[in-house]
């Protein structure tokens, strides 16, 4: 197994694009590939494995060690801090994320509240604003908080807009823009960084020439 690279990516969007670039990069990877439900993909041909997830979940597979590198959004990686070293910006699955709400609503002077599935970012994005926020946690359907008010204002990934729009929402603050990257585990970087650096070289071809 040591010759054997784990790759950790999310399923979606993000693993359709990175499939893309892996295979101009130069790796053949089965057509297959692109249909499977399994969530362990073995490529022994390229000594490859991959491991599918949920995107939050990517950076702790990677920080753990279970897997050497994984692709995972910025926004993953602020919200979850994970011990991984970041070593290449992909430039795919581009979207940011922003404050939205109703639109000509002011927030709450007394106890302002923000829905969000990112914590940790909106807080630190408040605090830097010198606003002091309660914030409210939730794993979905983050458009629906105002709505039923339950919070003045949320915190979301934004790509095209359409969704704040289709439920009356308006984007009232830009916080960061989000783009995939290549993460990895300290210890695999050591242990297998001839192999790890490979793979950095021919993706850094790749989405330079994109």
């Amino acid at each position: 197994m040591n010759n054997i690279l784990t790759i950790a990516m999310p399923k979606g969007r993000i693993f359709e694009e990175a499939v893309v670039l892996l295979r101009k990069a130069g790796y053949q990877l089965p057509p297959e590939f692109d249909d499977s439900r399994k969530l362990i993909i073995e490529v022994p041909e390229e000594e490859l494995r991959f491991i599918l997830s949920k995107p939050m979940d990517v950076a702790t597979y990677v920080e753990h060690g279970v897997a050497d590198v994984g692709i995972a959004g910025k926004d993953v990686l602020l919200e979850e801090e994970r011990d991984v070293y970041e070593l290449l910006d992909l430039k795919i699955s581009y979207c940011y994320l922003a404050v939205a709400g109703l639109p000509d609503t002011k927030m709450n002077d007394v106890a302002p509240r923000v829905a969000t599935k990112y914590p940790n970012v909106a807080e630190a994005y408040f605090r830097e604003q010198g606003e002091q926020v309660e914030i409210i946690k939730l794993n979905g359907s983050i458009e629906l908080a105002p709505l039923i008010g339950l919070s003045d204002r949320i915190v979301d990934i934004v790509s095209t807009g359409r969704t704040l729009k289709e439920n009356g929402l308006v984007e009232y603050e830009r916080i960061v823009d989000v783009t995939s990257r290549l993460v990895v585990n300290p210890v695999s970087y050591r242990l297998k960084d001839q192999k790890i650096n490979d793979l950095v070289k021919r993706l850094s071809d790749v989405v330079e020439v994109c």
